[in-house]
């Protein structure tokens, strides 16, 4: 049964956003974002409820992006996790008494279930995965392009459970004509000129995937109404575009899907590397899908101040597309040497795999501390940015600068 401030969440932040939360919220909990990032500075800081301070990218629809901080660490806790909408009004209040999941279509039997249904008539499946924007650190992409000027916190990791769509499927019995599995959330335009959020895919992807969840848990606990409550869509390795939140309907169809946020959107250049030369334009294109490898440095902060002669202790996290991190490596000397670091506990191929290393400046100055991430397969990050028109699945190798006193 969900709690009450899930069943009555604020209504007007789904009406106007922040702005609206007015005297009894903003005031107290928003304040500009103290961060040397070019890119953050000047930004605030705003609590929307269930969550701590996140940083505001925007708030009609809401788009609310981690601190680094929290990302020294393989689970992003679910007050930290971020939040992007495409829509606006958002779902502010669900009642589950009244709540269903409609799964219709290509189908045999159409359903209609219920939270209980969910957690009673099915398997129970848990998956860590990385939920990333596909437009995480779009601001960064030179020569600039248009959507949220994202930095890195795009992202996070969570212990996702709930059951398996294809169980979901299966029981609805899937029809032979069957080719697509579009997923409709709560979150609806306020103007019919704006194309609702849908994403679909394919039926043989679901059907072979026993990874890809209806999630009712994050961490443990239901979902925060921000990330999805009652229930999401959650597919491990993919970027989040097909993670529906709040989800309401379930529809196969017998043709694929065509609409504006497949047709137009959520594209990237149709080659290896999904890339072009900055400020050209690709001749194809095609969906985006899966995560690229990418590691961060959370700590020490950007710009920090240490002592000479001291041991600095840094952490952070890698990831990929579900093929698993092997090894992470840092270097202080532009990327001329580089020294393999500690991994911490795999938590699987979909999740963020922890890392940290001991580093003792040997003298004062201004140092970049540059880190690298190899999967299983022998992927890493490239060593310039690769750039297309919709500032998608950036993995260049990252870095922090660290100043010795």
């Amino acid at each position: 049964m969900a709690t009450p401030s899930r069943r009555t969440f604020l209504n007007a932040l789904g009406l106007s956003g922040v702005c609206a939360l007015g005297d009894r919220i903003l005031p107290p909990m928003m304040r500009l974002f103290a961060a040397e990032d070019p890119l953050l500075s000047g930004r605030p800081l705003v609590r929307y409820p269930e969550k701590t301070d996140l940083i505001l990218l925007t708030s009609r629809p809401p788009q609310l992006e981690t601190p680094m901080r929290y990302f020294d660490r393989a689970i992003t806790p679910n007050e930290a996790f971020f939040v992007r909408y495409h829509v606006s009004p958002v779902p502010t209040r669900v009642d589950l008494d009244t709540w269903r999941l409609k799964v219709g279509g290509s189908v045999e039997t159409p359903l209609e279930l219920s939270m209980d249904d969910l957690k009673t008539k099915f398997e129970r499946a848990t998956v860590t995965a990385v939920a990333q924007c596909s437009g995480n650190s779009r601001g960064r992409f030179s020569p600039r392009v248009n959507g949220g000027q994202w930095a890195d916190g795009a992202m996070g990791c969570a212990e996702w459970s709930g059951v398996r769509l294809r169980d979901v499927l299966n029981k609805a019995g899937v029809r032979k004509e069957a080719v697509e599995v579009l997923f409709n959330g709560l979150d609806k335009p306020a103007f019919p000129s704006v194309p609702d959020f849908m994403k679909s895919l394919d039926v043989s992807r679901i059907l072979d995937d026993p990874n890809i969840l209806i999630a009712f848990q994050m961490n443990g606990e239901s979902l925060p109404m921000l990330n999805g409550f009652p229930a999401r869509i959650v597919v491990p390795g993919w970027f989040a575009d097909h993670w529906v939140k709040n989800m309401s309907e379930i529809t196969l169809l017998d043709k694929p899907n065509d609409n504006f946020w497949t047709r137009a959107a959520y594209r990237i250049p149709d080659n290896t590397c999904g890339c072009v030369e900055p400020g050209t334009s690709p001749s194809r294109t095609v969906p985006i899908n899966r995560l690229k490898v990418r590691s961060f440095i959370a700590m020490p902060a950007n710009d920090a101040r240490v002592p000479i002669g001291h041991a600095v202790q840094l952490k952070g996290i890698a990831f990929d597309g579900g093929s698993g991190i092997s090894e992470v490596q840092i270097s202080d000397d532009a990327g001329n040497r580089w020294r393999r670091v500690a991994l911490g506990k795999d938590r699987g191929p979909f999740a963020f795999r922890e890392w940290s290393a001991d580093w003792t400046p040997p003298r004062a100055g201004d140092y970049r501390i540059l880190v690298r991430a190899f999967n299983t397969l022998g992927e890493s990050q490239s060593a310039t940015p690769l750039w297309n028109p919709a500032g998608y699945q950036r993995n260049v190798i990252e870095q922090i600068e660290i100043h010795v006193v």
